[in-house]
């Protein structure tokens, strides 16, 4: 779904809002590979995918692990970036070709102000991410790794088709070889 009609669907007497739209986002595409951001890097864009999957991620030694994984129609950026004026720890990967919809922060601010409801939709769109990541965590504390495993393909029926094994592994907290035994009775 493109930009204009994910806010047409969320927000009310959204119509007229293209041009509004088309002036503050541009469009960008990105190869599968690309690495938005690198950990430890400062951001002020904030994105909407449009097309294809991105992963945030964070770096421990010589390993990256999975944080989230974005699907189309998701808002993301950089937390400590846009919020605290601080280098992000998470970096964002394209895991396949990706069309984002990208808007400068304080140009997303501005933006806020102009659009009535955009507000309300942004902040119910934060509590949706803050219960995800709530879940994934306790998840992760709490659940063995065959429930985790059932709760991402709740979550994305259909990342094993689109994400490499060892992105899934890293973000259910297990090895490739555990993930391959709980795939296998599945």
């Amino acid at each position: 779904m493109n930009l204009v009609n994910f806010f047409i669907n969320k927000l009310p007497n959204a119509e007229g809002l293209e041009g509004v739209i088309n002036t503050f986002f541009r469009m960008e595409n990105y190869p599968k590979g690309t690495h938005l951001l690198k950990p430890d890097k400062f951001s002020l864009k904030l994105m909407f995918l449009e097309k294809g999957i991105v992963r945030s991620y964070y770096e421990k030694g010589d390993r990256t692990i999975t944080h989230l994984f974005w699907q189309e129609n998701s808002f993301f950026g950089p937390i400590e970036s846009l919020f605290y004026n601080a280098p992000s720890k998470y970096g964002f990967e394209v895991l396949e070709d990706a069309t984002l919809q990208v808007i400068d922060f304080p140009d997303f601010e501005n933006l806020l102000d102009k659009v009535p409801g955009l507000e309300k939709m942004v902040r119910l769109h934060l509590v949706h991410v803050v219960k995800h990541t709530s879940d994934k965590l306790y998840a992760l504390q709490f659940e063995d790794a065959e429930s985790r495993y059932k709760m991402m393909m709740e979550q994305y029926p259909d990342l094993l088709l689109r994400v490499p094994l060892g992105h899934i592994a890293s973000y259910l907290g297990i090895t490739q070889q555990t993930l391959s035994v709980i795939r296998a009775r599945k």
